[in-house]
């Protein structure tokens, strides 16, 4: 497939992609996505937590 043909084709599928993105993000209304977003910040941030906290060594009896 040519380099042109590709990279138009690819285009034209964001496009679409981005509208669809559009058309449920209006749909779905305004909340939802800043629901989401803070869900998503505090499950990073307890990840990040569990990262950073030290190794609990376990003990053989």
């Amino acid at each position: 497939m040519e380099p042109h043909t590709h990279l138009a084709l690819h285009h034209t599928r964001a496009a679409e992609l981005q509208a669809q993105a559009d058309a449920y993000r209006l749909a779905a209304g305004t909340k939802r996505p800043s629901e989401l977003r803070t869900r998503l910040g505090w499950t990073l941030v307890e990840v990040g937590l569990r990262l950073a906290s030290a190794p609990k060594v376990a003990v053989a009896h």
